[in-house]
């Protein structure tokens, strides 16, 4: 079932990358409950492959939850842009790597209650190493750690990023070639 985005729709906070909009959801008794959203662009998260023992990831300071994790480099679409082109330019702003192709593993909702984000995983081969070109205000440490030591760090809760998570485990399956 689709929701009906057109019902009593209402913009309550508009920002440089998402807004939150207060819409009105028809319940089957004829009601409307009204229903916070947050509308957002979209966004890619990036898999670093280093070669076939390593993986980059980050550790970024969040300041939403004051915290900085280990993560894999991700970034928001802008206007139009393809979500392709966003994570080739993802991947070099914030770990200095270029790749020489991006495969697009799959695309997923982080948080569907509320958020209608949709997030396009790429895996990028072929990376050679430079600077990156970070944001003001981004604080962000590379690490390339081997793909044992990324899902030790799942395993033990050092990351907890869910997108990290996801990306880490669909690479996992993509590698066994247990796609169904």
């Amino acid at each position: 079932m689709s929701a009906d985005r057109s019902s009593e729709s209402k913009t309550l906070l508009k920002t440089s990358r998402f807004t939150v909009e207060q819409i009105g959801q028809p319940l089957s008794d004829g009601s409307v409950r009204k229903r916070e959203v947050v509308r957002h662009p979209g966004s890619v998260v990036i898999i670093p492959v280093v070669d076939d023992q390593h993986v980059c990831l980050i550790k970024s300071l969040r300041v939403a939850v004051n915290e900085t994790l280990i993560e894999l480099p991700a970034g928001t679409l802008d206007p139009n842009e393809v979500p392709e082109h966003c994570a080739y330019r993802e991947l070099t702003e914030e770990t200095g790597y270029v790749a020489q192709e991006m495969t697009h593993l799959v695309t997923f909702y982080p948080a569907p209650g509320m958020l209608d984000e949709r997030m396009h995983l790429f895996l990028a081969t072929g990376l050679t190493a430079g600077e990156p070109a970070r944001e003001p205000g981004e604080e962000i440490d590379n690490m390339v750690v081997t793909w044992h030591d990324a899902f030790r760090m799942v395993a033990n809760n050092e990351i907890i990023d869910a997108k990290t998570i996801i990306g880490l485990l669909r690479y996992r399956i993509w590698l066994d070639g247990q796609w169904a």
